[in-house]
């Protein structure tokens, strides 16, 4: 490292430069791999970078303001060969055994091996080998000089290997490779001796090089079995460094040894491992004496593991313990069924560097004082590696890595020292290259803080000052040093994280809340908080403090995660300074946070790169800080998010900034203000707020997972260094992390505990899903903040998480059994704030007054995840016992007849603790799915405590139930809260499904239990004081409750207004009663009829003429009598009057009536529908019946207005047709409750009053009931979401549970519906005198006779009836019901809430309207057809009741007098009688005639009006359909897309495909992103919006592809591969990599944008649909290129497209397709820009806009019209069916039927496609909506839709316009052309045919003569549009003759001639010939119907001048209309 000061400025910039030096110069420069950084001061290359050889190493500094002013420095490195390993068997294993009869292969040229390659190159060395009888002899020599073992030179002193061995020869085979001969030696079986020890070695030289040497031993023990080979090697390869027949051992660091048996090694029965101490007996044979170590048993787990398995570890305690032993040999002893194998590996301490010392120089300072650190004379026979520098205060396990040098004597800058006495320890660790360690404790030094140059530094950074990069602690930092860099880092960081818990504890001790501003470090305990006013001004000065802190760490961070990562100390220093840096993880700013994790990952990936080449300790030293720094990271990320720290400012304004390269992306989430508001809450200060917070919980999701990663990496590291028993332990104040590995049978019944009582209890059954069934590692974690997740109630607690990795460092799946799960407890935050307990003051309430039983209060537990509920109970005297209880969502009722609890227990003194609190919990099974709970408590009385608790070993287990009030005599304090328990899923969000809160969850902890193990937390809110009273009254709030209160209150409204209303037309109805004696009755006329006439119920069924009759008998029959009553209307329509006829003596049997009307009615009310007629003889009570069903009209059915009615026989009276006109309607009208509040018959005696407050009843019972049944339904736990399953209208949906709701409140309502109903109906009048007894009193007054000549009446047995006083209790009983009800509705709606009201009262409607609008009609008219057909009975007559039965009386009150007044008056007529109306038949005739025109007259005007009425709704619903903008917007877009003005980018012009590609690039792409205005300002809040700054992409633009698939040419001779024309059979649908290949590119290469591109994609998944072109038919799918992201990526994804031939010879078709909205005009804009590529080569493109608008109604006029507009069509179709059936096929021959049928179908059709429209509509705008449009909406189906909508609509107009011409058609000029088509109607069709074959044979003629020269040719339908334009002279002739010389002209010519001059110049018809034929049949047809109307219908007429009726087709069309 060359290091350089550059005062000047630092401003620099530096590269370092390789050449690679030859003998005469060093002039090659060499390009190192790019992970290699030549810009950092430093340089570092890894090793097998540069190959053997000298180079130049060259650094040069440039100023980068004065690039000429630079300086350089160079060094030279030679870089040589690593010695090589040379191992005869695999591992280097030094002793193995080896059965006498086994071959023993010795293969050094396989298992050496050389550091400098990958694998072991055999060929490059030479063998020899040697062999020796260990512990007796030497090598064989001769003088020195060594005799190789298959050398036949003997040394009688030491004995060959081989010798006295005979039978095989020499016993050897040498590996005979041509390459690398000898480079494995096979000594056979049977050549060594038994139970004898040889030591084998072989030397190696390089080939080309013999200085370079290696040496390789093994001993081999010969036995008489056959053992199985074992090899024993290192772990960590270069912590076994060789050293002759030993491995170097340091004695610092562990060992960790691994073995592998190799070749059959079944039958494996134990593993040993056996520890030999050895000692050196060089006075007999250069051998080794081993000695078994004896406290192997003693220390086992502790400096010893895995003494029983493969893998085994001896710690660095049993060679710093046991300093005097130098050599160490570890053996393995496998143990098979029939052999024993014995390997082992020796090994030689490692002596660590002596003789030397170290000193610091000067011996105090400051933080920015330069130290010097000499250490000089240090000597190791390995050489020096490195001089670490550690400092610490008091705690030396907290040191901290200051700096590291190859050098002895370098410069160091010191963190402060203690607080108290500012000393600081340092100690340095002097390292050899093989890693042994000597540690040199130094003075400590005195080193104080800097505050003034700190303080300066931090005005500097907070002011942002210009001065700043002159400040000598930066330009320190800008120096790139690492060590400088840490040193610099550590010593600030450190005092900033003093100044910040300083201001921390001046925050808290201001009376801020430590749990809002910080995070408790682990294993702190809680903070003495004083419960004081906050003070505002501490906080302001807390803020300031805080951001200026963390606008420094924001600077400083940047120069710390840029440096070189080196070795194993670079990472350890690199990661402390993290460390201190991000220790006040309240003052990290997300670009701090964002910059450490990225550093922090770098660093984890560095030391997981080198973690087999590092010792176990340097690799936990790194992992410890690490572990730390991603802690840290984690919980800084999160405490904004989870309230636990404060929003930083700097993250703040960041947030909200507008980024220098803002891209109006649609995708961009800065200017998304949909992800920043709450709600519709979308102001500046809820945007900036929720913007930093997105961004915060954007990093926090980032940072989560690559903490993940980065634990995953350090576990990793470290697991390789673990064995079975061994863990490693990371224990600070900012994180707790432990690794250890066990057996997988030590997991059960495991109790893993952690820090702060953290623990996880693993049970003893579970699954563990793992192959490996010998070990598994433990990695078990605490962090001091949960992650945020998705929920902020974890944001007390702390994370604790558990993991199991197997061998192969995979995470192992655990899962427990349900019913013994894994218990977890999870600490919380010791700080957070527990507020005492709530005192209830229950003493000063009344219960006995209140008659109440529990003191009752109320609780929200509405959560998105489980909770429990935790209840602490203090009574103020310890001797009390209550009981408890409780239930969710409504108040508990618990009495000895109401037991509606959910939950109880009973608190009993002999329960208390010693804090005499009682506890309860309700875990978290049962809370999920309720919104509150509401618990009571009673104080048990003396009597109930000695039953429940005197005896706590018999516990009466039955609840005490009382119906007496009890007052409580004292007082209890309560605390509630509520606790969770949570893991953290695969997405980083919290779930509690699968956990359940235990028992021991306390204020300060939660205990879970779990299935699974994974990252988890608790969650705690502390609730608010409870209610201390009755949760109803306490919540019965309006505003919380306006559902239930607006539906009682407007229902009580709409009661009351239907009560006035009932009793008006009560009223009414009594003017229709009464029966009338006959004004023309002769007083000497003794004999009675009572004659009843029942008038229809048609329309226009009453009339005002006077009736006549004549009543004929057997016996005689009556004068022509009159129908008369002079107090009332008579003969209304659906009425009943009821007369009474005097005659001198009985008329006998009856046999017909004779009645008449006098026509002398105005208009309609001249005709009268009759029933039919009963006449009932007074004397005999025999009734009569005359059935009529007929009209009495001269303009209906037969035109008679008298006829006679023969008395109906028995048979006739139970005629079907007869019994339903009865039935039919008296069951409607009186049968349907709510119907007969409207059209009760007036006979009935049950009012409309009476049946609307019976309504009322059973509409609040069953209100009621529902509500009280909707709670234990399924509905009742409905979301406001629709129903799944159910049928929606708008908020109404008619589901499954509403049905059986609806069931079950008809079955509990049908009783009492009965009874009220019955109840009402029987009670009798108060007035107890008949209607028809008033008529005879009036009579008998009139003669004044007694009331002995009245005629007895028979009665009838009546059923059972109450008194009329009964009526008030009737009234007073549904009062108390509704009363009653709705106060019960209104508590259960409290109790509901309103949003489950919601849900109730949609049920309700739902039902009640179904009700009365579907069921009971249905049901009555069902039944009513049911009794016509098997139940008739002729003698019912419910309907006239009031008239027959004389027992029902009719109650009077006194504002109820009969309007016929019993004064004596005359009520019969004279002698001498009025003359009689009769018409005859003459008359009838003519009163005929004028009422049919008059009808006819009315027909017209109603006609003109309906139909001026339809037309005017037509217009207004089409036009308002039509958007007065779109013309507008899509003018602009045409010249906005197809860029006309511009020649080079015209869309319209481009014929090649570099043009179409041109226009994509450099037009279309720019003219999609909105960029910045004309002024340079930028385009704020556009994303999105096209460049024209007026509208919004919805989603992004898609480019779309139809290609062909390739075929063989039909002539081959020229091209083989031919690309026709698109069709559906022969487009691509492959799937392609990018350049249209098969071949597979790399991921990395393109976009997957790009590779998209080249996908193919259905229509379905694409949401498109088949689209016409001009030259093809295109289907849906294709190939997409989606225009996403910044408008520079779109841009070069356009360039790679056409680099790679995305449009090609196959392509054929290229849409654009896009949706744009603008806001201003509220219009969507469909656009599609189409090119299609023909066969030929040609380009052609179109372009369609089809703006749409999506608001269906944009006013109430439009609303209402439509309605309107639906019920005129229905009305026109009635009448068109009427005529169709009528007319039949006449009906099809009229000209304007087919009119009204083009109106109708249109109509029809329309209103199907606006439903349609209206559906695609609402999916629309229910994905617009989920997704705010940020992604692409295909409107092409609601293009379609809406396209078919206006063509309706078109030609709905253009047949109501066409119709109009029907209304003038008596005028003359109208009549006279529709007459002259249909007079020249066959000449037309014989022209018509005639022009048409001419025509054609001049299109076949021009088609096929000029279809390849004129392009007005190129097809027929072309051709067809030119010859138009020359037929109307509309086409010049020089194109023609310009194509062809001679045809041209004379084509022309002769079309010229044949078709303008002869076909157009026929004969004309004659005009007066049309116009006499006309005249004729107007006259023969029409007549002048003004002279024949009144006068009256004169003046009417000359209003409409010039309207000539059409007497008889018009009459008769409209007659047999019915109109």
């Amino acid at each position: 490292m060359i290091q350089f000061n550059c005062d000047g400025s630092l401003s620099t910039t530096t590269k370092w430069t390789i050449k690679n030096c030859t003998s005469t110069s060093c002039s090659f420069e060499i390009i190192l791999n790019e992970k290699v950084m030549t810009t950092f001061s430093e340089l570092y290359i890894p090793s097998r970078t540069l190959a053997y050889g000298v180079y130049q190493l060259t650094l040069t500094v440039t100023m980068i303001d004065s690039p000429n002013l630079k300086a350089s420095s160079s060094v030279y490195v030679r870089i040589t060969a690593t010695g090589i390993t040379a191992n005869l068997v695999q591992l280097g294993t030094s002793m193995i055994t080896r059965g006498d009869q086994q071959d023993l292969l010795l293969d050094p040229g396989t298992f050496s091996v050389d550091p400098d390659e990958d694998t072991f190159d055999a060929t490059k060395w030479k063998y020899t080998y040697y062999c020796r009888i260990y512990d007796l002899y030497n090598f064989p020599n001769i003088q020195g000089i060594l005799l190789s073992i298959g050398d036949s030179t003997i040394d009688p002193y030491n004995p060959s290997c081989l010798s006295g061995r005979s039978g095989n020869g020499t016993g050897l085979i040498f590996g005979n490779l041509t390459l690398s001969p000898s480079s494995s030696l096979t000594v056979l079986g049977s050549s060594l001796q038994l139970n004898q020890m040889y030591q084998f070695m072989v030397y190696m030289e390089n080939r080309k090089n013999s200085s370079i040497q290696a040496t390789g031993y093994v001993l081999v023990t010969i036995e008489v079995t056959h053992p199985q080979l074992i090899a024993v090697g290192c772990v960590i390869s270069p912590m076994c460094v060789p050293n002759l027949e030993f491995q170097l051992l340091n004695p610092t660091t562990q060992v960790a040894l691994f073995t592998i048996c190799i070749g059959t090694c079944t039958n494996l029965q134990s593993i040993k491992w056996n520890i030999y101490q050895g000692s050196d007996n060089s006075t007999s044979s250069n051998s080794t004496q081993w000695t078994l170590f004896n406290n192997t048993i003693l220390y086992e787990n502790i400096w010893f593991f895995g003494t029983n398995t493969s893998n085994f570890t001896a710690t660095d305690l049993l060679f710093l313990n046991n300093l005097q032993i130098s050599l160490w040999r570890f053996e393995v002893v496998y143990t098979f069924l029939s052999a024993i194998s014995t390997s082992a590996l020796n090994f030689i301490i490692n002596q660590p560097p002596v003789n030397g010392s170290c000193s610091i120089n000067p011996l105090g300072g400051t933080i920015t004082t330069l130290f010097t650190i000499e250490c000089p004379d240090w000597y190791d026979v390995d050489g020096i590696q490195d001089y670490s520098l550690y400092a610490w205060t008091t705690d030396i396990s907290q040191r901290t890595i200051i700096a590291f040098s190859p050098e002895d004597n370098f410069q160091v800058r010191l963190p402060a020292g203690d607080n108290a006495t500012s000393l600081l320890n340092l100690v340095v660790y002097v390292r050899d290259l093989a890693g042994s360690v000597t540690r040199v404790n130094i003075s400590s030094v005195n080193i104080i803080a800097d505050l003034a140059t700190i303080n300066d530094l931090i005005d500097k950074i907070t002011n942002s000052s210009s001065t700043m990069t002159n400040d000598p602690i930066v330009r320190l930092l800008s120096s790139g040093n690492q060590n400088v860099v840490g040193q610099i880092m550590t010593s600030l960081s450190q005092e900033f994280n003093q100044m910040n818990s300083e201001n921390l504890d001046q925050a808290i001790s201001s009376g801020i809340p430590a749990a809002t501003i910080s995070v408790s470090s682990l294993g702190s305990s809680s903070l003495q908080q004083i419960s004081i006013p906050l003070n505002e001004s501490a906080l302001i000065n807390y803020n300031i403090e805080l951001n200026s802190l963390t606008n420094v760490r924001d600077y400083l961070v940047t120069f710390i995660t840029n440096l070189l990562i080196t070795t194993s100390n670079s990472i350890i220093l690199q990661s402390s300074s993290l460390v201190q840096l991000t220790q006040a993880t309240n003052q990290l700013t997300r670009n701090t946070l964002l910059l450490v994790s990225n550093r922090c990952y770098e660093l984890s990936a560095a030391l997981y790169a080198m973690f087999e080449k590092i010792s176990y300790e340097d690799a936990q030293s790194a992992s410890n800080q690490l572990f730390q720094c991603a802690s840290n990271i984690l919980n800084a990320v999160n405490g904004p998010l989870q309230g636990r720290t404060e929003v930083l400012d700097l993250d703040n304004s960041r947030a909200n900034v507008i980024s220098t390269d803002y891209d109006t992306d649609l995708e961009s989430a800065w200017s998304n203000l949909n992800l920043f508001s709450d709600g519709n809450d979308f102001s500046t200060e809820t945007i900036v707020k929720n913007r930093n917070l997105y961004y915060q919980k954007q990093l926090a999701n980032q940072i989560n997972s690559q903490v993940t990663e980065i634990i995953l990496l350090l576990s990793s590291s470290l697991n390789i260094h673990l064995n079975i028993g061994q863990s490693s332990l990371m224990n600070t104040s900012q994180s707790f992390v432990s690794l250890e590995t066990i057996s997988t049978e030590s997991l059960k019944d495991r109790l893993v505990k952690q820090v702060e009582n953290a623990q996880f209890s693993i049970p003893s059954d579970f699954i563990l899903n793992t192959t490996s069934n010998s070990s598994i590692s433990l990695r078990s974690r605490v962090d001091p903040l949960a992650s945020y997740g998705n929920f902020q109630n974890t944001n007390l607690s702390r994370s604790i998480s558990l993991s199991i990795i197997d061998q192969n460092r995979n995470e192992v799946s655990f899962e427990a059994h349900q019913n013994n799960p894994i218990q977890l407890i999870i600490p919380r935050d010791p700080n957070v704030l527990i507020p005492s307990m709530y005192l209830q003051n229950v003493t000063s309430i009344n219960s006995t007054m209140n008659n109440l039983l529990f003191n009752y209060h109320y609780i929200n537990i509405t959560s998105s995840l489980s909770v429990s509920v935790h209840f602490e109970i203090h009574s103020l005297t310890r001797s009390l016992a209550y009981l408890f209880i409780y239930k969710f969502d409504q108040t508990p009722q618990l009495n000895s007849s109401i037991n509606l609890i959910d939950g109880w227990t009973v608190f009993c003194p002999f329960n208390l603790t010693n804090d005499d609190i009682y506890r309860y919990f309700i875990d978290n099974q049962q809370t999920p799915g309720h919104q509150s709970l509401i618990f009571g408590i009673r104080e048990l009385n003396s009597t109930e405590t000695n039953n429940y608790c005197l005896n706590n070993s018999s516990i009466n287990t039955s609840l005490p139930i009382t119906d007496e009030p009890y007052d409580f005599t004292s007082n209890y304090e309560l605390l509630i809260y509520t606790s969770g328990c949570y893991y953290l899923d695969e997405n980083n969000n919290w779930k509690s499904d699968g956990l359940i809160v235990g028992p021991l969850t306390n204020l300060y902890e939660t205990e879970c239990l779990s299935t699974h193990l994974t990252t988890f937390a608790g969650g705690f809110i502390v609730l608010p004081a409870p209610i201390n009273w009755s949760y109803v009254f306490a919540n019965a709030d309006f505003m919380k409750n306006k559902t239930v209160y607006l539906t009682m209150i407007f229902t009580s409204i709409i009661y009351i207004i239907l009560m006035i209303y009932a009793r008006f037309k009560d009223k009414k109805d009594f003017e229709k009663l009464g029966v009338t004696p006959l004004v023309d009755n002769n007083k000497s006329d003794h004999y009675y009829y009572q004659i009843l006439v029942f008038t229809g119920q048609r329309t226009n069924a009453g009339t005002d003429s006077k009736v006549y009759f004549v009543l004929s008998g057997g016996d005689d029959q009556t004068q022509i009598r009159l129908f008369s009553d002079p107090h009332r209307k008579i003969f209304q329509r659906g009425g009943i009057n009821s007369f009474i006829i005097a005659v001198p003596k009985s008329l006998g049997l009856l046999n017909y009536i004779r009645i008449w009307h006098d026509n002398t009615g105005e208009g309609s009310l001249a005709s009268w529908f009759l029933k039919y007629i009963i006449v009932r003889d007074l004397q005999t009570l025999d009734k009569f019946y005359f059935i009529c069903q007929q009209w009495f009209a001269v303009e209906k059915d037969d035109g008679r207005i008298e006829r006679t009615l023969p008395i109906a026989s028995e048979a006739e009276k139970q005629e079907f047709s007869y019994v339903l006109s009865k039935k039919a309607y008296h069951s409607i009208s009186d049968g349907h409750l709510w119907f007969s509040i409207f059209s009760r018959p007036p006979s009935n005696k049950f009012t409309r009053t009476q049946r609307c407050t019976c309504c009322f009843v059973l509409f609040f019972t069953s209100m009621l009931i529902n509500i009280m049944y909707y709670d234990l339904s399924n509905e009742a736990n409905a979301s406001s979401e629709t129903h799944s399953g159910a049928l929606s209208i708008g908020p109404f949906y008619i589901a499954a549970q509403q049905i059986g709701i609806g069931i079950m409140v008809e079955l509990f309502t049908f009783i009492p519906s009965l009874l009220i109903v019955q109840f009402f109906r029987r009670i009798q009048p108060r007035r107890q005198v008949s209607r028809l007894r008033e008529a005879l009193y009036q009579i008998q007054s009139s003669r004044k006779s007694s009331s002995e000549d009245i005629p007895a009446i028979k009665k009838k047995k009546s059923l059972i009836t109450f008194p009329w006083w009964c009526l008030f209790i009737a009234y007073g009983v549904s009062m108390i019901i509704i009363v009653i009800s709705i106060f019960f509705i209104i508590v259960r709606g409290i109790e509901f809430g309103d949003v489950k009201t919601q849900q109730w009262l949609t049920s309700v409607l739902t039902g009640f309207f179904s009700s009365v609008i579907f069921t009971q009609p249905i049901k009555i008219i069902c039944l009513a057809i049911f009794f016509i057909c098997f139940c008739r009975n002729s003698e019912d007559e419910k309907e006239t009741s009031e008239y027959i039965n004389e027992d029902d009386e009719f109650n009077i009150s006194n504002d109820e007098e009969y309007l016929h007044s019993l004064e004596y008056r005359s009520i019969f007529s004279s002698q001498s009688r009025k003359s009689i109306n009769r018409l005859n038949e003459n008359e009838v005739v003519y009163a005929r005639d004028q009422r049919l025109k008059e009808i006819q007259m009315w027909a017209i005007i109603r006609e003109f009006l309906i139909y001026f009425i339809f037309a005017i709704l037509v217009f207004i619903i089409t036009y308002s359909n039509r958007e007065q903008h779109s013309f507008y917007q899509v003018n602009h877009l045409r010249a906005y897309f197809l860029n006309q003005r511009q020649t080079t980018a015209d869309y319209t012009k481009i014929n090649t495909i570099d043009e179409y590609w041109y226009w994509l690039e450099n037009s279309f792409v720019s003219n999609i992103r909105a960029q910045q205005w004309y002024n340079g300002d930028t385009p704020q809040y556009l994303n999105g919006f096209l460049n024209d700054k007026s509208n919004r992409l919805i989603g992004w633009a898609t480019m779309r592809q139809l290609r062909i698939k390739s075929k063989l040419c039909p002539d081959q001779r020229i091209i083989s591969i031919c690309e026709d024309s698109y069709s559906f059979l022969n487009e691509e649908i492959q799937l392609f990599q990018p350049g249209w290949t098969n071949q597979t590119i790399e991921d990395e290469i393109y976009s997957s944008s790009i590779r998209k591109a080249f996908n193919y994609s259905t229509s379905d998944e694409l949401d498109t649909y088949t689209y016409v072109g001009e030259f093809g038919i295109y289907r849906g799918g294709g190939y997409v290129y989606e225009f996403r992201g910044p408008l520079s990526d779109m841009k070069t994804n356009l360039s790679k497209l056409h680099q790679l031939e995305w449009i090609d010879e196959k392509t054929r078709a290229v849409f654009i397709q896009l949706t744009l909205y603008n806001p201003s005009v509220q219009l969507l804009t469909a656009v599609t820009l189409l090119t299609e590529f023909l066969p030929t080569g040609g380009i052609y493109t179109t372009a369609h806009f089809e703006p749409i608008n999506f608001y269906t109604f944009t006013s109430i006029l439009q609303l209402v019209c439509t309605i309107f507009y639906i019920f005129f069509i229905i009305y026109f179709m009635i009448i068109e069916i009427r005529l169709l059936f009528e007319l039949r096929l006449k009906y099809f021959r009229q000209f304007w039927t087919l009119i009204q049928l083009g109106i109708i179908g249109c109509s029809l059709g329309s209103i199907g496609v606006y439903f349609w429209r209206f559906q695609e509509t609402n999916r629309i705008s229910q994905l617009f909506e989920q997704t705010n449009g940020y992604i692409y909406i295909n409107l092409q189906l609601a293009v379609y839709v809406n396209d078919i909508l206006t063509f309706l609509l078109g030609y709905c107009c253009f047949f109501s316009t066409i119709k109009c011409l029907q209304l003038l058609r008596f005028n003359q000029q109208i009549s006279l052309f529709a007459h002259t088509l249909k007079y020249c109607a066959k000449a037309l069709i014989s022209f018509s045919i005639m022009f048409a074959i001419v025509f054609i044979a001049f299109l076949c003629l021009f088609y096929l003569l000029f279809v390849s020269k004129l392009s007005s040719c190129s097809s027929l339908l072309n051709t067809a549009q030119m010859l138009f334009k020359m037929t109307l002279v509309k086409c010049g002739a020089s194109k023609i003759v310009g194509a062809d010389a001679f045809l041209g002209p004379f084509c022309f010519t002769l079309f010229i001639f044949l078709v303008v001059f002869v076909c157009f110049s026929l004969k004309k018809l004659n005009q007066s010939e049309i116009q006499e034929e006309r005249d004729c049949r107007m006259r023969s047809q029409y007549f002048d119907p003004i002279e024949n109307f009144p006068d009256k219908i004169d003046q009417l007429l000359e209003a409409f001048s010039k309207i000539y009726i059409d007497q008889k087709i018009e009459l008769s069309r409209l007659e047999k209309a019915g109109l």
